[in-house]
């Protein structure tokens, strides 16, 4: 199939039919695995299009030509975690640039950003970006990009993508979203004004908590260039076994996201009228800040729901107490996953830089699978109690 005939068909349709799903030498319905380090030069006048895995592997390269499709990108990239992603994209710059980034991000990309680039003179400020005037106010004159989360994690606080895109382009700098919690079947930032879009793969586009895999598709060639230079010359690459892993999650992606979104609706909507909740976010709910700038860039609410339950003991009671969800690290997977940002996702982040966050000691990150609704909502009643 062409990529001109791919691009044309329905999402449900695309994450199908790729473009690599029928092997052209056999007919395998299946991208095969290159499990090969090395590949033979048969004329050296002519080198061959992959000579060594680090620098590509047929496996890998299907996966990156599906996630740049899917995202609407010139070309996709694919790295060993989230992390690794993000890093890579972080080494397009250079020692004595500034980066603005979303204040309550990811508490990864806060580590990143606070204890290794900054050893590396690559300072950072952190602002509130659903208030525009915050991100203009941190521009200095040797800043040089912007990184956005957004819905960002785990308050879901919304970011005006196209504004913060349209602003960054008037001052000449790099806009990387974190799209890890939306994917593209729900948000395409690309279609919106940013020029790198990354993801923690393990999550939601793996979706089963059995591949660990990092994800960076670039809106134009000439961030392309730069980007593969650096996945090249720093290696950190996602293998093939875990590229054909990843493929077979993507595969179902739009099934998981609407049958996990539903369940999160249902959810978000209880646990806003139960008493033993101090305060829910998610975006689809009617009185979550700033819901309609959400859905002017999103076409959905996604999977994951926080709650706050008023105090670091409730929290860790309702922890010991669930009987469905994993309690763990992670997120968006076929099982529901109940997370305690302060001791997890968040762990590297200063308490008193977490509570000017909102990220408080009460609150919990919930990930609704594919469980039933109804049984999800019986397990955390009887663990509220």
């Amino acid at each position: 199939m062409s990529e001109e005939t791919t691009n044309n068909k329905d999402f449900a349709t695309r994450l199908i039919h790729f473009g690599a799903e029928i092997d052209k030498t056999t007919g395998a319905s299946s991208v095969p695995i290159y499990q090969a380090s090395t590949f033979h030069h048969f004329d050296l006048e002519n080198p061959p299009e992959f000579d060594y895995s680090r620098s590509g592997n047929p496996t890998r390269q299907a996966l990156e030509d599906y996630i740049a499709m899917l995202e609407g990108g010139v070309r996709g990239f694919a790295f060993a975690s989230g992390m690794a992603a993000i890093s890579s994209a972080f080494m397009i710059l250079s020692a004595g640039d500034h980066v603005i980034c979303t204040e309550d991000v990811y508490g990864g990309t806060y580590r990143l950003l606070t204890t290794i680039l900054n050893r590396m003179n690559i300072g950072t400020t952190f602002v509130d970006m659903t208030d525009i005037d915050e991100v203009k106010a941190a521009l200095r004159p040797n800043t040089k990009a912007v990184f956005i989360e957004t819905p960002s994690n785990p308050t879901l606080k919304i970011t005006d993508i196209r504004e913060v895109a349209e602003w960054a382009k008037e001052n000449g700098l790099i806009t990387m979203l974190d799209n890890t919690f939306m994917t593209p079947y729900h948000q395409r930032p690309i279609e919106h004004g940013i020029d790198i879009v990354l993801h923690s793969a393990t999550k939601f586009l793996g979706g089963h908590s059995d591949v660990l895999a990092g994800l960076a598709v670039a809106a134009n060639e000439s961030m392309a260039v730069r980007l593969k230079m650096i996945q090249n010359g720093m290696g950190s690459v996602l293998s093939a076994q875990e590229s054909w892993l990843l493929m077979r999650g993507m595969k179902t992606l739009k099934a998981r996201m609407e049958a996990s979104e539903a369940s999160a609706r249902r959810l978000a909507e209880w646990l806003s009228q139960h008493p033993g909740i101090d305060k829910v976010y998610y975006p689809g709910l009617a009185d979550h800040p700033r819901r309609e700038v959400h859905e002017k860039q999103s076409l959905g609410y996604g999977a994951v729901v926080s709650f706050d339950v008023g105090s670091g003991d409730k929290a860790k009671q309702l922890l010991s107490k669930v009987n469905i969800p994993l309690v763990a690290v992670s997120l968006g997977a076929v099982e529901s996953i109940l997370s305690y940002p302060a001791m997890m996702s968040h762990a590297s982040m200063p308490r008193e830089v977490r509570l000017e966050r909102g990220i408080t000691d009460g609150l919990v990150r919930y990930s609704v699978g594919l469980e039933d609704i109804g049984d999800i909502i019986a397990d955390l009643e009887q663990a509220l109690k």
